[in-house]
């Protein structure tokens, strides 16, 4: 899998040297620029135009010296563009999450920043990046799984959710659960939108989401089948960063409830 090709927008230097650090130890993203303003940003995108940013990782309190303009402003402008990168949020408050889904940010970092949080992000960001240029090839319609010595053929309508627990990676099914060979990433980049990352151990398909449940603080989801009026799935957790933006594109297809 090729690494994502980033740019890092953030003002405080250590904050900045981290992010980086966090990010080449994933071995699946290589930062190619790492900047403090708005300006160089800009520069920075300019002169990659040709070989394209997969995406940018924005300070929220972010400062140009010569506009005096916010990471947040920049944003605002700098997303409209279709050939616009994938964008990610970097703030110490939460509240911001909810402004950068609307603006279309893929996800957004809270700081101080872990490991594990940034390597769920890009996660996320190789399961959204754009084909390359050129690239043909057909988003595949089956899973072939393992059950024993038998491989076992699945129709996306039949699989309900991609699990990764133990180190071993499996799909659920209304005909079972069957091993995978491949990674969750693998299988997200593989089939696109048709498999939704809810979650750093959990791929759903989205047709096959029954229940959304925000009991006791806590996001799941019930995935399955109802046939004859009886009702066979799996539940699935949903991440809590992930939980406003899940909800909202579950129900952007819908109506019935209000969203917000």
């Amino acid at each position: 899998m090729t690494p994502l090709r980033v740019l890092i927008v953030e003002d405080e230097w250590p904050a900045r040297n981290y992010l980086v650090e966090l990010l080449q130890l994933t071995k699946r993203a290589d930062v190619v620029a790492a900047v403090s303003s708005v300006s160089e940003a800009q520069q920075a995108l300019d002169l990659n135009a040709e070989a394209a940013l997969d995406a940018v990782f924005v300070d929220v309190r972010l400062r140009s010296a010569k506009h005096d303009q916010s990471g947040l402003d920049w944003l605002r402008l700098a997303a409209r563009s279709a050939s616009a990168p994938m964008f990610v949020l970097a703030t110490a408050h939460k509240a911001h999450a909810l402004e950068a889904f609307e603006l279309g940010v893929t996800d957004y970092l809270v700081k101080p920043f872990t490991a594990g949080r940034v390597s769920d992000c890009v996660d996320r960001l190789l399961d959204r990046r754009r084909p390359s240029e050129g690239h043909t090839e057909a988003i595949p319609q089956r899973i072939a799984a393992r059950r024993d010595r038998v491989v076992v053929f699945l129709d996306m309508h039949e699989v309900w959710a991609c699990e990764a627990a133990d180190r071993l990676t499996f799909v659920h099914s209304s005909r079972g659960r069957f091993d995978l060979d491949l990674t969750l990433s693998s299988i997200a980049v593989s089939f696109g939108r048709t498999m939704l990352r809810v979650h750093r151990n959990w791929l759903v398909n989205p047709a096959r989401v029954m229940e959304l449940d925000r009991g006791s603080g806590e996001t799941s989801l019930l995935v399955g089948t109802a046939e004859r009026s009886e009702q066979n799935g799996v539940r699935v957790p949903v991440a809590k960063e992930r939980a406003v933006a899940i909800r909202d594109l579950l129900l952007s297809s819908t109506r019935g409830i209000r969203h917000r």
